[in-house]
């Protein structure tokens, strides 16, 4: 990936950023509006596959299955990542599921036998063909596929962007972290009844995190007028939040038990501050002094490359059209929705939980899953959100409280009584997003 100087970002607070495309009902529930987006965005973008801790050894693949389409993605001897469509080049058969590892990819209805170079190497009856003997001639039809932040990705589209250019400026901007070094801990897939784009809205502004989520505030300061708001003409966009307490919520008793104990993890006393005030300012500078003191002596060592912010603060971030990374000092969490294969009103919701690897750690708090042990999880959860009955074990999660929204939100895109979001500035970036994707349906793509 180039490591060019990011372009600086537009204001995610200003609506004259904006030119004012109206957020219609019809956008999350239309059919017509669904194939469009097949049409003109699903098929040109680039898609996450899976991570490049699933690819160790040549054979060893992943299969991303993405509205009725399925894509493999195996790793080569030379190190390199291919992919392939997963359609047998005889008669179309889907060729495998999941991931595995393989010396080379059998057709469970003909027997077919394809490399993991795509070639084909062996047919049952290769004389009965009237056009000749079709093994080292014929292939699985390839993708254009490409890696960055430890993700395989793929792309439909023949030509176009590549995977730096689709995703400029967010490589340079996380240049800082080794997320190639992340180990995946939890990993869901949930079908929710909402259109896709629901929860992109969600995670474009944090708005709603008071009402919604009262337990961030005590951790995470995203106060209208501390977090900062950026997008970028490509549609990505981030809101950096400081992690340390809200002062526009106190608890009654005056202490905050969660920070305090984050302070005393640094040694750092809480209890050395004269005010609530600085015991949330000051004490947020000393972490800041205190883990660039001790990283290194603590076993923290993906903060070698990390800013003063990085190691302290969560850019949360929305690369568009529907992934979305928060970035924590420890963490990673990767958001993603996918559209149902024939229903705009269902979609999946990916949530991987990700930590960074510290010496002597067992246990790691994944944030949005509770606690976990620190090691590579083998297989995914998949699950139906069924009102929050499907995912126990998150019920009072910060992304359980976003699905069980998304229902009653889907719901009233239908109203007669809804035509037009009406959002405060710090929302820009949702109307954003919609300008963006009708960009890319009207062919005026950026």
């Amino acid at each position: 990936m180039n490591q060019h100087t990011p372009s600086p970002p537009l204001s995610g607070r200003d609506p004259a950023n904006l030119r004012g495309d109206a957020i219609t009902g019809e956008r999350y529930y239309s059919p017509d509006f669904a194939q469009k987006e097949w049409d003109q965005l699903w098929t040109k973008i680039w898609h996450v596959a899976g991570r490049t801790a699933e690819l160790q050894e040549p054979g060893d693949y992943v299969v991303h299955s993405f509205m009725k389409e399925s894509v493999i993605c195996v790793k080569q001897a030379d190190g390199s990542v291919r992919a392939f469509y997963n359609s047998c080049a005889h008669r179309g058969m889907r060729l495998t599921r999941g991931a595995s590892s393989v010396e080379s990819f059998t057709c469970p209805y003909h027997g077919w036998r394809f490399g993991i170079d795509g070639v084909l190497q062996h047919v049952q009856d290769r004389h009965d063909f009237p056009q000749g003997d079709p093994c080292g001639k014929l292939s699985l039809k390839e993708l254009r596929c490409d890696t960055w932040g430890g993700f395989v990705w793929y792309t439909m589209a023949k030509d176009g962007h590549s995977l730096a250019e689709f995703l400029d400026p967010m490589p340079q901007v996380y240049r800082n972290y080794p997320m190639d070094t992340a180990v995946r801990v939890a990993w869901y897939r949930i079908e929710i009844n909402a259109n896709w784009k629901f929860v992109t809205d969600n995670f474009s502004e944090s708005y709603h995190t008071r009402t919604a989520h009262p337990q961030v505030p005590p951790w995470i300061d995203q106060d209208v007028d501390t977090a900062r708001h950026e997008m970028w003409p490509k549609g990505h966009g981030r809101t950096v939040q400081p992690m340390r307490p809200s002062l526009s919520d106190r608890p009654a008793s005056g202490r905050n038990a969660m920070f305090e104990g984050i302070l005393r993890q640094w040694d750092i006393d809480p209890d050395s501050y004269a005010t609530y005030e600085d015991f949330v300012m000051q004490g947020w500078l000393d972490l800041k002094a205190a883990k660039k003191r001790l990283w290194r002596e603590r076993g923290y060592l993906h903060y070698a490359a990390m800013s003063d912010e990085e190691i302290t603060d969560s850019p949360h971030t929305v690369m568009f059209p529907n992934v979305t990374i928060s970035f924590l000092p420890d963490n990673l969490i990767f958001f993603r929705s996918e559209p149902h294969a024939t229903d705009p009103e269902k979609c999946y919701f990916d949530l991987w939980c990700m930590a960074f690897p510290v010496a002597g750690q067992e246990t790691v708090e994944s944030i949005m899953a509770g606690p976990k042990p620190l090691r590579e999880v083998e297989e995914c959860e998949h699950r139906v959100f069924d009102g929050g009955r499907g995912i126990p074990e998150l019920a009072g999660q910060i992304v359980y409280q976003d699905m069980e929204l998304a229902e009653d939100m889907q719901a009233g895109m239908h109203s007669r009584g809804y035509t037009d979001a009406c959002l405060a500035a710090q929302e820009t970036r949702v109307r954003f997003f919609h300008e963006v994707l009708n960009d890319w349906l009207e062919g005026r793509r950026p």
